[in-house]
């Protein structure tokens, strides 16, 4: 039995903080004026605000009669204690809270609006009413009352002073993780390896092998710029690497600078230029030509530029590439970030972050939160405040809150993807010194994507295998979440994942064709990979080469930049 704290970290585990080029355009002052326009809606619409009301009058007398037969969906989480079942005070607030909830979510669906006005009304509806429930108080949550009197007021005491920690140190959001258990390089990102080449904007990290023999072509793993890159080095037993490893493959990963204002012209041809030269690097290390690609998230997107780019210059030094939860043509209707957002906030987060230098990881981590605020601020808000609990000590919410910046540049080049979607439209867009083109890109492709994936949807995962020129596409849909779906290794009992036997022209009808698999797709990967890292040879004695020797140990030292 799971307790209410392992279920919070994993519902935050399933919402993290990662980078959807949309998302930069998510705009307070255009928010404001949805709230303003809803406002007026009530002068503009009387009738339709009048009827609202006269229903949430009426439903509200059948509640205090108790003759309500309302009841909480049995897959929200706040209303699971027995008194919000049994104990006639507290259902009776339960069952206002949602009968006003539903009503006001009907009302706005009924104002006369555009679309995107109403997606963004949608949108603030959602968050007041969230923030009003009853569960958010100490008053309307019967666990907090009880912990007051049970500890005899000490929950209080504990919750004011989680409060004060918040406010003084974490921008005034509630804390999701408590960071004192985890150290990275002692009990995170643990793999021996050494930095084997470096520059202002990246280190070259070369893994240790673990085997005796270790396949000719080498994986080089590129993550996004927005998170730190020991997602895949998390912990000995959540370890990508370790695994990569254990198959017998040469593994380098790219760790990303975490970059200043003054590094504000950092776009996204000096970040492919980069990956150019580190790949070259890693060529003459292993003495082979080919190699092996894999991106993550908004890494991705930086991949499929850098294929696109080597393609374009007839270069095959990638022999086969992975995208794993990545969106390569974000499109307004993927999320619900894309929803709310116009071209006109984008253009004014483009002004923002150009006028700062950088976009702060943790305004983006801010934006993030308020986008799932019951999974990621209210839970918190209760543990921490009301229950006057620790938030708990989980790896991935440590690594989700140890954020970094993007330069105002690269921030601005990838709204530019977001706007003129260049690889649907190939040949016609320029990104990073070349017309991209995707269909140029034949080696072959491992596309993963997650079920609930909410910010990079995996029907919009699917899209990738179209846009490449590769004849032998594998897509995979795990069974979890966006970073969970990464962090998948073999083990969880719980694991699965769908499996198509050819990619079909619709994600739905790959769906239908799919067939369910058992445990984690890291196995089937990794043979995957196996089929095309060519043959064995001895792995190396030492690390990097006599042009490239190692600078310093892994996990190098941009992972502990601020």
């Amino acid at each position: 039995m799971t307790s209410p704290k392992d279920e919070i970290a994993r519902n935050a585990a399933e919402n993290t903080a990662a980078l959807n080029p949309l998302l930069g355009g998510f705009n307070r002052q255009e928010l404001l004026g949805a709230v303003g326009l809803m406002l007026r809606s009530t002068m503009t619409n009387p009738v339709t605000t009048a009827r609202t009301a006269g229903k949430i009058t009426a439903e509200n007398t059948q509640i205090l009669l108790g003759k309500s037969k309302r009841e909480a969906d049995k897959k929200d989480r706040r209303f699971k204690d027995p008194a919000w079942e049994h104990n006639p005070f507290y259902k009776r607030g339960m069952q206002t809270y949602l009968a006003t909830q539903e009503h006001l979510h009907a009302w706005v669906n009924e104002i006369k609006m555009g679309e995107l006005e109403q997606a963004r009304a949608k949108f603030v509806m959602g968050m007041i009413t969230d923030a009003l429930a009853p569960t958010n108080s100490l008053v309307g949550n019967p666990a907090a009352t009880k912990r007051v009197v049970d500890s005899g007021g000490l929950s209080l005491l504990k919750g004011m002073k989680n409060l004060y920690d918040d406010l003084t140190k974490n921008g005034g959001l509630p804390s999701q993780v408590d960071k004192r258990p985890f150290k990275v390089g002692e009990n995170l990102a643990v793999s021996k390896g050494q930095v084997v080449w470096k520059n202002e904007m990246l280190e070259l990290i070369q893994y240790a092998p673990l085997t005796e023999k270790v396949h000719k072509t080498p994986i080089l793993i590129i993550p996004p710029q927005i998170n730190k890159f020991y997602a895949m080095d998390l912990t000995p037993m959540t370890s990508m690497v370790q695994f990569l490893l254990a198959m017998e493959q040469q593994t380098f990963v790219i760790s990303w600078r975490n970059p200043t204002k003054k590094h504000k012209d950092w776009g996204m041809n000096d970040y492919i230029d980069s990956l150019v030269q580190a790949s070259e690097v890693i060529r003459k290390i292993t003495k082979s030509p080919k190699i092996n690609v894999s991106g993550a998230c908004s890494g991705g997107i930086t991949t499929a530029t850098f294929a696109s780019l080597l393609a374009a210059a007839d270069d095959k030094r990638i022999n086969s590439l992975t995208f794993m939860v990545c969106v390569l043509n974000p499109q307004r209707d993927d999320s619900d970030i894309g929803q709310i957002v116009s071209d006109g906030s984008l253009e004014i987060a483009r002004k923002y972050s150009k006028s700062r230098g950088i976009l702060k990881g943790d305004d983006l981590a801010r934006m993030f939160a308020w986008m799932r605020p019951n999974d990621l601020i209210w839970n918190y808000v209760v543990n921490n405040y009301l229950m006057g609990e620790d938030p708990p000590p989980y790896d991935v919410l440590f690594w989700n809150n140890d954020t970094t910046n993007l330069p105002a540049q690269l921030h601005s080049d990838y709204l530019d993807i977001a706007l003129s979607q260049p690889f649907d439209n190939p040949g016609t867009v320029e990104v990073s010194g070349h017309m991209a083109d995707l269909s140029k890109v034949t080696a072959d492709a491992f596309v993963v994507a997650g079920v609930t994936d909410h910010i990079t949807p995996w029907k919009a995962c699917y899209r990738t295998p179209s846009l490449l020129g590769s004849k032998n596409v594998e897509f995979i849909l795990s069974s979890s979440g966006h970073l969970q779906s990464l962090i998948n290794p073999p083990g969880n009992p719980k694991a699965k994942y769908f499996r198509g036997k050819e990619i079909k022209p619709t994600a739905d009808e790959w769906a239908l064709a799919a067939e369910e698999q058992a445990g984690s797709w890291w196995p089937l990967w990794g043979q995957w990979l196996k089929e095309r890292s060519g043959a064995l040879k001895a792995a190396p004695k030492v690390l990097g080469n006599e042009a490239f020797p190692p600078i310093y140990a892994a996990p190098g030292r941009y992972v502990f930049n601020d």
